[in-house]
């Protein structure tokens, strides 16, 4: 269990193995901070694509320095998306993160048949939260990819999402498949689809995990609540992994978090063949850095 961010980024510096990160279209102050935070700490070995000219300037105004590093000078954003994803495919880094452009520009190039990242997966956004008033950090998925997956699609949200926590030394990852009420509704397609993943995996067709619902949000991370109504699970009020019914759910919980209650992100979409950090250009430098935490734990 890990209960901060700090004590992620504890574990993760325990690694010996630094893990190589490329930075897409680098020329962007908050990113490049966050990379030298890690790069300082031990935790990665940076490759930089964008505009060259820019990164230095950046570099020498704000004193990061990242000895002999190595820059692939594109000053277009999609020549640097490309440049970046061949990087990745050729074994050259170990994960991906955006820098100062557009989303849509690098994923187009993720999701390229014939030259992009893909492997077989479905891609999704694992929000890693570090929330007041709950007493371990706790996986949202997914806020960001998928807009109203179906069973089959829920199935692959939890594997990913169980992967990247196996990944941060989590060995049975107790899953929350939220819904309005913690009672089977027939009539409402999240809740069916929650008892049908919970039947999956006391069936063995999800592993790795323990999986509960549907179970309602106060449940799943409230023990006393919990016990009040009677809901007896070893995922009440112990919940590591939330499963949302809806993209459009997860994107509004998570932003009540951090946007309401003081909360804190770290974010990556996994399913390709690397993790992506894909932290918005409003993100702050300690977002980014624990999301590049995040991505060095779940980078093979």
């Amino acid at each position: 269990m890990l209960k901060d961010f700090k004590a992620m980024a504890e574990l993760v510096k325990a690694n010996p193995v630094k893990k190589r990160i490329v930075l897409c279209c680098a020329h962007d102050e908050h990113s490049l901070d966050a990379v030298y935070e890690a790069y300082k700490e031990g935790i990665v070995e940076p490759v930089f694509v964008g505009k060259e000219e820019e990164i230095r300037k950046i570099c020498e105004e704000q004193g990061f320095d990242f000895g002999d590093v190595r820059i692939c000078n594109e000053d277009d954003d999609v020549e640097a998306a490309k440049t970046a994803v061949r990087l990745i495919r050729e074994g050259e880094g170990d994960f991906l993160m955006k820098g100062q452009m557009q989303t849509a520009d690098l994923l187009r190039q993720v999701v390229n048949k014939e030259t992009g990242l893909q492997c077989g997966k479905i891609m999704s956004h694992v929000g890693l939260f570090q929330v007041p008033n709950y007493h371990k950090v706790v996986v949202l998925t997914d806020g960001g990819m998928l807009l109203a997956p179906d069973l089959e699609q829920k199935v692959k949200i939890i594997n990913n999402a169980v992967e990247v926590l196996h990944s941060l030394g989590y060995e049975d990852p107790k899953v929350a498949v939220l819904c309005g009420a913690e009672k089977l509704n027939k009539k409402a397609q999240e809740s069916v689809d929650a008892a049908a993943l919970k039947e999956m995996n006391q069936n063995g067709e999800i592993t790795g995990c323990t999986v509960e619902g549907p179970i309602s949000y106060d449940i799943a991370l409230n023990k006393e609540i919990a016990d009040f109504k009677k809901f007896e699970s070893p995922v009440a009020g112990e919940a590591d992994a939330l499963i949302m019914p809806c993209m459009a759910a997860g994107n509004m919980l998570g932003k009540s978090w951090t946007v309401s209650s003081n909360g804190m992100m770290a974010g990556i979409v996994v399913g390709a063949k690397a993790p992506i950090v894909l932290t918005s250009r409003g993100s702050t430098a300690e977002e980014k850095f624990y999301s590049i935490v995040l991505a060095a734990a779940a980078s093979n």
